[in-house]
């Protein structure tokens, strides 16, 4: 009877339902707004039941796999479209703006999957057919279309997530095939590039990395470009092509990130998160704040405790 209703089951999703499928399992497992921890470390959940306009935001690397409602993401001069037939690849932790389309009657659904050059590099060593490449037209943040065997393994993963022992034992599997097939799909090359340590995206995701854990330290970009094997004129031109940004200018949007979340989960000053960060002055701090949010850092920490949006 469980084999007829998994056959069952399986024939349903190829003829187009994995997304209504994928979205009825999230309906019961996403919890507040926006992200949610899952039964697994690397999984979480993503649910919006309003319309989040354009707002600066950070994402760490992974893989997004939206069920229901529509993500649209700008770095600089692109928009990048991520519903239920497109998913995401973020190969680097990068601030970019994100306006969410969702309601209370069909909310954003969906999934976030982390990856890490491990992760990665492991699957490459067992992949026979997968040739190794210098990552030069990687990008940092790009959709594509879904396709079915990667739909399909999104709802097993949703389905073993609803147990502690599914998803301790048949989690991980899920996790893994879904890289998998992003690995051998259209965007593979810039997971791939992310775990060729010696490319110019490469070196340019390790600084990234570097200036995403460690905000509040001061940084010498001349001594950064020269430890990366890069003059100063090239690390800024690879840099900018990766985040679309100078590296001063990501500094500053990780470290307003950061003192944003800080306030917002912490219930801290806007002075006391400043510091934190790695600001020396508190009203440079707000001044360059507001000009980036368009409001007071306390004004929007308010916000967004007051809305549960987590940004």
């Amino acid at each position: 009877m469980n084999t007829e209703r998994s056959q069952n089951r399986r024939t349903h999703l190829t003829k187009g339902a994995s997304n209504q499928c994928l979205a009825s399992l999230l309906a019961g497992l996403a919890k507040g707004e926006g992200f949610s921890t899952s039964r697994l470390p690397t999984v979480s959940f993503m649910r919006s039941a309003m319309h989040v306009p354009r707002t600066p935001i950070v994402y760490e690397p992974g893989i997004f796999i939206v069920a229901q409602g529509r993500k649209v993401g700008y770095l600089g001069e692109r928009k990048i479209i991520y519903d239920a037939n497109h998913y995401l690849v973020m190969s680097v932790p990068l601030p970019f703006e994100c306006e969410t389309e969702g309601d209370p009657q069909r909310p954003l659904l969906g999934l976030r999957i982390s990856v890490t050059p491990a992760a990665i590099a492991e699957l490459l060593l067992q992949i026979e057919d997968m040739r190794s490449i210098d990552g030069a037209d990687a990008q940092a943040m790009q959709a594509a279309a879904m396709d079915e065997k990667l739909s399909d393994t999104a709802v097993r993963l949703a389905e073993s997530l609803q147990a502690d022992d599914d998803a301790r034992i048949l989690g991980p599997q899920f996790v893994r095939e879904i890289i998998y097939y992003v690995l051998r799909g259209k965007l593979g090359k810039n997971l791939r590039a992310v775990a060729s340590p010696d490319s110019h995206f490469g070196r340019i995701g390790r600084v990234l990395n570097q200036m995403h854990t460690e905000f509040a330290r001061a940084y010498d970009m001349t001594k950064l470009a020269r430890e990366n094997g890069m003059s100063i004129s090239a690390f800024h031109a690879r840099f900018k092509s990766v985040t679309a940004s100078s590296p001063l200018q990501y500094l500053k949007n990780i470290r307003r990130h950061k003192a944003l979340m800080l306030m917002v989960h912490e219930d801290i000053s806007a002075s006391i998160a400043a510091s934190k960060v790695g600001y020396e002055s508190a009203s440079q701090f707000s001044r360059e704040f507001k000009t980036r949010f368009g409001d007071t850092p306390s004004a929007v920490a308010a916000y967004m405790r007051a809305s549960l949006i987590r940004l």
